[in-house]
């Protein structure tokens, strides 16, 4: 395979580092200056200037590593490449500077333009997966759950023992450990903890995880539409509830009343939250959620900072409109886990 492809794509990733500093900075080149596509790239660069004017930010610097994930040539001789963009963006608010990670994922294709031209990016496809959701043929109230039924089995397990781990969480009256939660989210945010199933879109998996590291006491019943719970492998079985893994069963679990175990408070804006609170989305504003976040630091003006998977993040100011996902009908759930569960 011809490795000169390479140099467009180490020219691109400078382009895309570039405009994450000057949002208006052009990316695409070659074939992917065609006027439809400049013109939409300008029209997200204007966003995104406007959403740090928003925040009163001053863009520094962004340094961004490509790491090539798999890259293969078609018969007609262009090659795909599978990459994985990390970048750390540099910003200044309120005379303290602060850093933000993101790794992306993306395929390109490069075509052999030949003559002086060389090796072009032709296409960028992006993977959107904030924005996935199961959707069932049973309406909106069973949203995600018919999916998550066929992929992991009878929705009603058996009560094995659980782990000693998970029966130690279970105890009533324990104290939210708020720095615990944030510190388990900065150690994993780019890494799958090996104690955990990984899943495809795994964001409310990790917050499941970071509201246990803080104290979160396992409600288990056995059963994966109720509760809040995580077990290890048990007769060759992985099992959770739905509320541990779905964005919007998280959010139902949230939403009830219970006297005792994980509880939250809907708070009406951002800046009410704290560390290992937890932000959920629903991206068209349609009442189902697709995305969730936990807390982990502050910006200088006092708003959350929040760390996700699927897209891993760390200290992302929170209302992800930087994400392909986000729509001017995005809605937003906050809650204040409480202080003592």
């Amino acid at each position: 395979m011809d490795q000169k492809w390479k140099k467009s794509l180490y020219i691109y990733v400078d382009q895309c580092n570039k405009s994450r500093v000057v949002p208006q900075a052009e990316v695409f080149t070659g074939a992917l200056s065609e006027l439809g596509l400049r013109l939409g790239q300008h029209e997200r660069g204007r966003g995104i200037a406007e959403w740090y004017e928003d925040r009163g930010i001053t863009p520094r610097r962004c340094e961004t590593g490509v790491k090539l994930l798999r890259a293969a040539q078609r018969d007609e001789g262009d090659i795909v490449a599978e990459v994985a963009l990390h970048s750390a963006f540099y910003y200044e608010k309120g005379g303290i500077m602060h850093r933000e990670d993101k790794v992306e994922r993306e395929r390109l294709t490069f075509v052999n333009a030949k003559g002086e031209a060389g090796w072009i990016v032709a296409h960028v496809e992006r993977d959107i997966p904030e924005q996935v959701s199961r959707r069932s043929r049973g309406g909106a109230s069973h949203v995600e759950i018919h999916g998550l039924e066929e992929a992991f089995g009878q929705p009603s397990l058996p009560s094995p023992l659980l782990s000693r781990r998970v029966l130690s969480a279970s105890a009533r009256d324990v104290r939210y450990r708020r720095e615990d939660a944030a510190a388990y989210a900065d150690r994993w945010w780019n890494e799958n903890n090996p104690e955990f199933e990984t899943f495809a879109v795994d964001c409310t998996n990790y917050v499941s995880q970071c509201l246990f590291a803080g104290g979160a006491p396992i409600n288990y019943t056995g059963k994966r539409e109720t509760g809040w719970w995580y077990k290890g492998y048990v007769g060759g079985q992985e099992g959770w509830s739905y509320s541990w893994a779905v964005s919007d069963s998280l959010r139902r679990y949230l939403d009830g009343e219970r006297s005792w175990g994980l509880r939250a408070q809907i708070m009406e804006r951002p800046e009410q939250l704290m560390l290992g609170d937890v932000i959920q989305y629903d991206w068209d504003g349609d009442g189902r959620y697709q995305h969730s976040t936990v807390i982990t630091a502050f910006d200088a003006g006092g708003m959350p900072l929040v760390n996700a998977h699927t897209v891993p993040s760390r200290h992302r100011y929170w209302d992800y409109r930087d994400s392909y996902a986000w729509t001017d009908r995005t809605a937003y759930r906050f809650f204040h886990i409480y202080d003592y569960l």
